[in-house]
């Protein structure tokens, strides 16, 4: 048995030169279209259909010529994109969500995740998850949301999102080991004495804006100001960690330092191999620390 012809596409002449039949969307055959695309020339309906200069494009033709655009970067190599600063929303967020979590919970989301020295070799990823806790104290998470908001944009923006994101997250850890390196030793309170906050992450920032503001030829001299102001403040008022601030800082300038001024033709080499020395010298620097706590106590 013979199957019957199918239906011409997109409107041609019908079988044994019948009437054409109605131009369908490729994308939806349910639906006839006599708008054609200006690039490919085939029906498109409604849905699909995107404004050009002259007429309307399908989806398709938009996305083809999306992919052939090169990608437009900044002077220091990020991609250029439309939109908020995913990254830096999304950092804001954990935070804020995190706090909310400290304050209905009772403390029991704060202990669950805060770090001090005594418990950072047991549970690591405290070096990390202290970043996104903060006090009681709305002032707190205020000062650190706000520094955020206003540096990680552009941070977000000239560095690229993967940069900015290992900038952030191992200047977190570097305010913790900070901490750790400065606490004195498990005969000192401050081994005992838990700690929270972006601040150390706040402060990587603080480091590495100053580097691209340099870099750039910007004028850096109010980061300058806020890096001494606030890291001054944690020497005349108590419960402030300026070791975290003091680690976080060191971490930023490093990193900043090797994403500002790498040579061009080779930024991706010398920001992935900085970026993973550092994150080396971090455990390093930690599981040093830890090995001569045994010979402390026995002392």
């Amino acid at each position: 048995m013979s199957q019957p012809p199918s239906q011409p596409p997109y409107g041609s002449a019908g079988p044994q030169g019948g009437p054409a039949a109605a131009p369908v969307c490729p994308r939806h055959p349910d639906r006839v279209s006599y708008v054609r695309c200006q690039r490919c020339g085939r029906p498109v309906c409604p849905e699909c259909q995107r404004p050009a200069a002259v007429g309307v494009q399908c989806v398709d033709c938009v996305h083809d010529a999306a992919r052939r655009v090169p990608q437009q970067r900044t002077s220091l190599g990020g991609v250029v994109r439309g939109g908020p600063p995913v990254v830096t929303y999304t950092i804001i967020g954990l935070c804020v969500v995190s706090w909310v979590l400290q304050l209905v919970t009772g403390g029991d989301w704060t202990r669950l995740w805060w770090f001090a020295p005594v418990i950072g070799e047991q549970e690591p990823y405290r070096f990390l998850t202290s970043a996104f806790l903060h006090s009681p104290s709305p002032l707190h998470i205020l000062f650190n949301m706000y520094a955020l908001w206003i540096t990680g944009p552009f941070l977000e923006q000239m560095l690229g999102r993967w940069r900015f994101v290992a900038l952030y997250l191992l200047s977190a850890i570097g305010g913790s080991v900070g901490y750790l390196l400065l606490a004195g030793g498990p005969l000192s309170e401050t081994w005992y004495q838990p700690v929270v906050g972006a601040s150390g992450a706040v402060f990587g920032l603080f480091g590495a804006i100053l580097l691209v503001l340099r870099r750039t030829g910007r004028n850096a001299m109010q980061i300058v100001v806020l890096i001494a102001i606030n890291f001054a403040i944690g020497f005349f008022f108590s419960g402030i960690a300026w070791q975290a601030h003091l680690g976080g800082l060191v971490v930023g300038l490093v990193l900043g330092a090797a994403y500002a001024y790498a040579p061009r033709e080779r930024r991706t080499l010398v920001s992935v191999a900085v970026t993973s020395v550092v994150a080396i010298g971090l455990v390093a620097a930690t599981w040093l620390t830890y090995a001569t706590v045994p010979q402390v106590l026995g002392g």
